[in-house]
């Protein structure tokens, strides 16, 4: 049975945690991406509008993780870039829906070459004792799940992941920028 008290306690050291990754991350300049809600294609009157990604904040991504620059965090969703998205061609369906997200990057608000992350669902710390997602409480400890389909079995600590996810944006491996 849950501890609301207790949980609170980890909830804020969780709050506490992520807040101390996101300044890490901003004392030292690494480069943060653009956050956005896509908002689908629509046809009303016969007019159709097309699909738009809306900005929502700027974050960094952590793995399974996308930390926002304010300390929030998200489950890491897609991303596309805002380049030219091509002509349309007789691809795949699902070729077609990423070229339509890739246009509706390049159509803006986002800078030219601008990597925006989208489909990313926020996180509620204050329901970690319930949560499904990737980042959860377990006992008094907070975990995250390094992928969907791993069980609980396989989570790591937060305080561990979060050091190793930030260490590497600040020292990335040679050849990976």
């Amino acid at each position: 049975m849950a501890d609301p008290q207790r949980d609170g306690h980890q909830v804020e050291g969780v709050r506490a945690l992520l807040a101390a990754a996101a300044a890490r991350l901003r004392e030292a300049g690494v480069p943060d991406e653009a956050v956005a809600d896509l908002v689908p294609a629509t046809r009303r009157l016969g007019i159709t509008r097309r699909a738009r990604l809306v900005p929502v904040g700027r974050g960094w991504r952590l793995g399974v993780l996308l930390l926002g620059a304010d300390g929030s965090v998200r489950a890491t969703g897609s991303v596309t870039r805002a380049i030219p998205p091509g002509h349309p061609g007789h691809m795949a369906a699902s070729t077609e829906a990423r070229r339509e997200v890739r246009a509706a990057a390049h159509r803006g608000p986002f800078p030219q070459g601008a990597t925006v992350n989208f489909d990313a669902p926020r996180i509620d710390l204050g329901a970690l004792g319930r949560a499904t997602g990737p980042l959860f409480l377990r006992g008094d400890r907070a975990l995250v799940r390094w992928s969907v389909s791993a069980g609980d079995d396989a989570a790591r600590d937060l305080e561990a992941y979060l050091a190793e996810r930030v260490d590497l944006l600040l020292h990335p491996p040679q050849g990976a920028t």
